[in-house]
């Protein structure tokens, strides 16, 4: 008897749950929502505004690059919706508040902040520097918080919003030769986790992601130090491989199901979340793996490699088969990440 009515209770508990969740998510629509969006010229960032706009959003896309920001707004053109591009570095915190005021400025409102803007260097720790962690802490940590302190007061006058942090399964596992970007993405995930609870009293869900491998095509703005060629190799070709990485497109729908759910965590592909439980039911077992990977990757170079070169660079000097790459350098062309696009 004490088992059914425990069974009936967790029915009925998990039963509202789901009902809760749907009711949520149906009254969320992204059609006349305001979606900040940093990173948000190309890659990943340029595919959720597609889908964003397509939906009936407006959306405020945040990037370094002008011309970058002028490309992605052409293109957003097809797909309807309102877009207002805003240059800005975010590494600088005086550029971030007044881009959101500019936003708000513009719109009136902000109701969804996608942290999406990243930086990528793959090379043996023996090339890092504290130079390379600096800017990766900035831009993973530092800027989504300067964002977020900064929305949240307009997402409390409006009665609430959506946060999306684009973190990494970088930010779950240490993953060899990418120290700085691991690091980095380690603070974020901490950071949007640690907020979720005190957001949510005011309507303000916190969505924590944590991507694999994408082809988003970010694979030639990547930085690359040691030996450039071959970490550009092992990089580019895993974030190509079918079984192992998620076409950007996809990934983008699955987040903004997450944000309109107002989810509080999100783990893309299936090798990612893989990696996951293994690393909290075995983490020595994971442990041990990461020490065999890195047998495999790439030895340190000489003084050279001390130097660091966009994927770009060795893409050009062809040190890599293109047909290992195909997938991935599709997506480049696509979602504006090829260096030459910006330059015509």
């Amino acid at each position: 008897m004490t088992l059914r009515f425990l069974l009936f209770a967790a029915a009925i508990v998990l039963g509202g749950w789901l009902i809760a969740r749907l009711i949520r998510t149906l009254r969320f629509s992204l059609k006349s929502k305001v979606v900040l969006i940093t990173g948000g010229s190309r890659g990943l960032g340029l595919v959720m505004a597609r889908q964003i706009c397509d939906a009936g959003g407006q959306v405020v896309l945040i990037a370094r690059d002008a011309a970058e920001l002028s490309r992605a707004k052409s293109d957003l053109a097809a797909h309807g919706g309102e877009v207002l591009t805003v240059p800005c570095d975010l590494l600088d915190p005086a550029q971030i508040k007044s881009a959101v005021q500019q936003a708000i400025e513009r719109f009136s409102k902000i109701d969804i902040v996608i942290n999406n803007a990243g930086i990528i260097q793959v090379g043996p720790l023996d090339h890092m520097q504290r130079e390379d962690f600096e800017p990766t802490m900035l831009v993973h940590f530092w800027a989504p918080y300067h964002l977020i302190r900064q929305v949240v007061p307009d997402m409390r006058k409006h009665g609430g919003g959506r946060i999306v942090n684009i973190s990494s399964i970088g930010g779950k596992i240490g993953v060899p030769h990418l120290a700085p970007y691991c690091a980095s993405k380690f603070a974020l995930t901490g950071f949007s986790d640690s907020i979720r609870a005190e957001l949510a009293r005011d309507n303000i869900y916190v969505t924590t992601v944590a991507p694999g491998m994408m082809r988003t095509g970010s694979h030639v703005n990547a930085q690359f130090k040691g030996k450039h060629d071959a970490e550009f190799a092992w990089f580019a070709v895993s974030s190509g491989m079918p079984l192992v990485s998620m076409k950007a497109e996809r990934a983008a729908r699955k987040i903004l199901a997450a944000c309109r759910r107002g989810q509080s965590s999100l783990t893309l592909t299936f090798a990612a979340r893989a990696m996951i439980v293994g690393n909290a039911i075995v983490p020595n077992l994971t442990g041990s793996v990461m020490k065999l990977v890195n047998w495999f990757l790439p030895k340190p170079g000489d003084s050279h490699g001390d130097e660091s070169e966009s994927g770009w660079e060795s893409k050009l000097r062809n040190g890599t088969p293109p047909w290992l790459t195909r997938l991935a350098d599709r997506a480049s062309e696509r979602n504006n990440e090829t260096p030459r696009q910006n330059a015509a």
